[in-house]
């Protein structure tokens, strides 16, 4: 009994759903005395007791928020003027309250079930358009990763559709970011892509090149006019991608006016904070010729079965699960949440509010190098945007020095020169206060005023004549009330996790708690530059220290990278770690992959990319890795095998028994294990990836560790590794890590401002929380799985027909003896206000539920009734009493409009909307029926219709 003077952290009860008395009846439902007993009978006895997480108690929120704040404060934040692909920007306040601080919005999963969607695939749809439109394309995706990683995609892209196939190499300017070069080089290396860095302006011969990237305006501030290099390399067959300030580009010339074949860049200052580098939206945009090409995922218009216009994904299935170790990309989420705040930037201003913010941007970097002209500094540029270099000599450092006294970081470029970079957050005051840092003794400060009216720079040969955004939704909601009210009402078509479970296996859709997401907003945090010196950084040091120890004790591993940006990108790191160490070895000739054929599509594509070969191996009827033919495969592959990818537990939501065998025979030839930890929570506190034979794993941190989905992003995918693959993990060319070259996201941290969500999950759940937090996932899906099992089959299960964190439904007698589809019960769902499972991953024709450990056992218990009460429904087509083929089921979701229209379906209105009593006290309805996706494939439309579109 709890006393006045109790101090107990109270947040781990309020992030677990199951009370005591919860907990009690679940467990005697599965017949076991107590969790530690449920889990000695589902983790196999071989990997129990590996965990060296410490029984150690957390903090409650308010004491965390506390030590949090006390880090954070480490931080010094000073006006960054850096530059190179990132920019001070103002996110507008009802954007930064109604969409990124609001769960309506970071709590929604991927747009893969369309009707319950609809609001954040609008959203998409305007950041394509908004991204088509100022770069000049055709098509764009819904965003990727950052700007780095995007033109590393564009190298890949450019080498499949060029038409110079005889070429191996890719240039890439010396205008571009440095940071981007690097990510290129990491990229290209493994996959044997010669790359060439270079002054485009010096080329004589490019027969050499399949590709080109290029920096539209440079990296240095110049604005070069770059249509005879694009046509130069168009001439021998290369194709050419741009990468483009989208600020710049609502005053400047587009790419795809002057012949470029795809644009990338980043949206970041589009009212997207700093924070450090991440995360951030990059943008990739081509003709409409290469989209099926496209890396990422596409928003596209179809309709539903009514006929009316429904938003859905395009071309759904991305490249990784048709050609799998084929693909040239491993890319399957995107940036949603930050991509979103982008568009809704440019919604509330406007073309109007962007050139607004653009010239003036310019006209205040023109008044500054006019005054630094005055006062003796030599510009570099003539022609420039809103960046400049200045060639300052031996005062270089002093310079810096001066600047940073008076609180402001400038771009160190080299020892002789730096580089200054305006934004739409910069103020006459600051102007002034630069020039009171180069002035030298007595010099007289320039005039502002006076030189209010001095010429733009831009050359009038590139100026943009073409308009943008011509479309009524970036022409309407100029005041605060009408985009309040339009971000409400694209959040009311969805549903995210505010309103219900999402029980998505393998995507583990957990509380994001409150107290976990204050402080990405805090200025100490979001407001720092990723290449700000690293005293004013030590907040965050400290903070990605404590967080590196905490996932190293979470897993077992020895140290852990917080760069990889997405769990892609921690595939692939892990996987550059394995190859690197070979090769430092003498072994560089490793290049097998073996890949249980029931991975994810993304594990076959992330092995290709780093230069492996795929070699399958088989899973047998219970779903685990075929032990006799890994065995075989590993034996006649011996001295060429690099690694394994195994999911733990596995795929199919069970314990493999097999697992340290699996890994003893690897290592028996030579090979490493790499373990995804796509379901590591279920492993948390109760064994160790990193001490049962892991040598890497990646850690989604969007998944386990709390940061919140975003409606498809961001991400966080860091790998954990054993000792002696740590010299191989992700290096910077920043000061930040010891390790210069390797990069595989942009920034040194990737998505550095989020990681204060999973600080404070881990901080306030401690040792004994996260324990805790494994064995209710467990107990949940557990219950799940029991109280379903006479209705549908559990595929799999492990000992004492028990499965871990998640359990597959398999619905295909169902279909053959009512012709129900598992896409039927999905759609069925969503008339009892839930989303579906996964679908038909990873075996066609099931549902994989994942309740996580957040949800309360009456939520549990309302999930399982609808099930139940679908079985029944389709108990009803089985007998004859509902028609075959105009039933509930394959109507299903019913809308209100349809509902209140003429009914001509043999069943009620009543049981089409209202299955459950309990639903007519909160009913969620759809904004469209069914949604026809071969229809959207075979008219493909992936932006907005344009204003002429309304007035018709």
């Amino acid at each position: 009994m709890s006393t006045p003077l109790d101090t107990r952290n109270e947040f781990i009860a309020r992030h677990i759903g199951p009370r005591q008395a919860d907990t009690k009846a679940m467990l005697d439902l599965l017949g076991h005395a107590s969790l530690d007993a449920l889990t000695d009978s589902v983790v196999p006895a071989s990997i129990r007791g590996t965990s060296v997480l410490a029984a150690s108690d957390g903090l409650g929120e308010a004491e965390a928020l506390a030590e949090l704040r006390g880090i954070a404060d480490r931080n010094k934040v000073m006006r960054s003027f850096i530059g190179q692909g990132y920019y001070n920007t103002h996110t507008p306040a009802p954007i930064l309250r109604n969409l990124l601080e609001n769960p309506a919005w970071y709590t929604a999963y991927t747009p893969y079930q369309p009707e319950i969607s609809q609001g954040r695939l609008e959203a998409l749809l305007n950041f394509q358009t908004l991204v088509a439109d100022l770069t000049g394309m055709e098509i764009a995706n819904a965003s990727l990763l950052d700007e780095g990683t995007a033109v590393a995609e564009a190298m890949t892209f450019c080498k499949r559709l060029s038409k110079n196939k005889g070429a191996n190499a890719f240039f890439v300017s010396n205008h571009c970011h440095p940071q981007t070069i690097d990510v290129v080089r990491t990229r290209a290396e493994p996959l044997g892509y010669e790359v060439v860095v270079g002054d485009e302006f010096a080329l004589d011969d490019v027969s050499k090149f399949f590709g080109a990237a290029l920096q539209y305006p440079a990296t240095n501030g110049d604005v070069h006019d770059l249509k005879a290099i694009v046509d130069k390399f168009h001439a021998a067959n290369a194709l050419v991608a741009v990468a483009a300030d989208l600020l710049a580009l609502t005053l400047l010339t587009p790419p795809g006016e002057f012949g470029a074949d795809l644009a990338i860049g980043s949206a970041q200052r589009f009212g997207v904070p700093l924070g450090f580098g991440g995360p951030h939206a990059a943008y990739f945009a081509t003709k409409d010729a290469f989209k099926r090409d496209m890396p990422g995922r596409v928003v596209g218009i179809s309709i539903d079965r009514h006929g009316k216009p429904a938003y859905r994904l395009a071309m759904q299935t991305r490249e990784q699960h048709i050609r799998r170790e084929k693909a040239t990309s491993n890319i399957c989420t995107a940036q949603v949440l930050l991509a979103n705040i982008a568009s809704m930037f440019a919604v509330y201003h406007g073309p109007e509010g962007l050139q607004a913010i653009a010239r003036r941007t310019h006209a205040l970097t023109v008044i500054l190098a006019t005054g630094l002209k005055q006062l003796g500094v030599q510009v570099e540029q003539d022609t420039y945007f809103d960046t400049i270099t200045l060639a300052t000599g031996g005062r270089t450092g002093a310079l810096h020095d001066k600047a940073r006294a008076a609180g402001y970081n400038l771009r160190e470029i080299d020892p002789s020169r730096l580089g200054i970079s305006l934004d739409e957050t910069t103020t006459r005051a600051d102007i002034d206060a630069l020039w009171h840092v180069f002035a030298g003794e007595g010099a007289a400060i320039p005039d502002f005023d006076a030189l209010h009216d001095t010429d733009a720079t831009l050359p009038k040969a590139l100026r943009r004549t073409s308009k943008f955004l011509q479309h009524a939704v970036f022409n309407t909601h100029r005041s605060e009330t009408e985009l309040m009210r339009y971000l409400r009402r694209l959040a009311d078509y969805d549903l995210a996790l505010d309103r219900t479970m999402i029980p998505l296996g393998s995507c583990t859709m957990k509380l994001n708690a409150a107290s976990e997401m204050i402080p990405v907003t805090w200025a100490e945090f979001g407001a720092l530059h990723p290449f700000a010196p690293e005293d004013q950084a030590q907040g965050y040091a400290k903070m990605t220290q404590d967080l590196e120890r905490m996932l190293c004790e979470a897993t077992g591993y020895d140290a852990v990278s917080l760069q990889p940006n997405a769990g892609s990108q921690g595939e692939y790191a892990g996987l550059l770690a394995i190859r690197a160490y070979h090769a430092s070895r003498g072994e560089g000739h490793r290049d097998i992959c073996l890949i249980p054929s029931s991975a994810h599509g993304t594990n076959p594509a992330t092995a290709n990319m780093a230069g492996m070969r795929v070699v399958v191996t088989a899973c047998d009827a219970r779903g685990n890795v075929d032990l006799d033919d890994l065995r075989a495969k590993a034996a006649q592959h011996s001295d060429k095998i690099a690694a394994i990818m195994i999911t733990y537990p596995s795929t199919h939501g069970v314990f493999e028994e097999g697992v340290r065998e699996i890994c003893d025979i690897v290592h028996g030839h030579g090979g490493q294990v790499y373990i995804d930890g796509a379901n590591m929570n279920a492993m948390v506190g109760l064994c160790a990836p990193g001490k049962f034979g892991g040598d890497v794993s990646h850690l989604n941190l969007h998944k386990t560790f709390c940061i919140p989905h975003g409606g498809g992003g961001p991400g966080v995918g860091p790998i954990g590794v054993k000792s002696h693959l740590a010299p191989f993990l992700p290096g910077h060319r920043t000061g930040h890590l010891s390790r210069k070259d390797g990069a595989v996201s942009a920034a040194p941290y990737g998505s550095a401002s989020i990681l204060p969500i999973t600080w404070m999950y881990i901080r306030m759940m401690g040792g004994t929380g996260l324990r805790r937090a494994s064995q209710m996932a467990i107990l949940n899906a557990n219950y799940i799985a029991r109280r379903l099992e006479e209705h549908y089959p559990v595929l799999y299960a492990g000992h004492e027909g028990l499965v871990a964190h998640e359990c597959i439904l398999d619905l295909r007698p169902l279909k053959d003896s009512s012709g129900i589809s598992v896409e039927d019960v999905a759609k069925r769902l969503i008339d009892f206000g839930f989303h579906a499972p996964t679908m038909s991953f990873p075996v066609a024709g099931t549902l994989m539920i994942e309740p996580t450990e957040s949800e309360s056992k009456e939520e549990l218990d309302r999930f399982c009734e609808a099930m139940i009460a679908i079985r029944e429904e389709i108990r009803a087509v089985e007998e004859g009493t509902f028609d075959k083929d105009d039933n509930p089921l394959r109507n299903a979701p019913h809308t209100a409009q349809e509902v209140v229209g003429e009914w001509s379906h043999p069943y009620s209105r009543e049981v089409a909307v209202y299955p459950l009593q309990s639903l007519v006290a909160g009913k969620y309805w759809p904004p469209v029926g069914r949604v026809d996706n071969v229809y959207g494939d075979r008219n493909l439309v992936c932006s907005c219709p344009p204003l002429e579109a309304y007035a018709e």
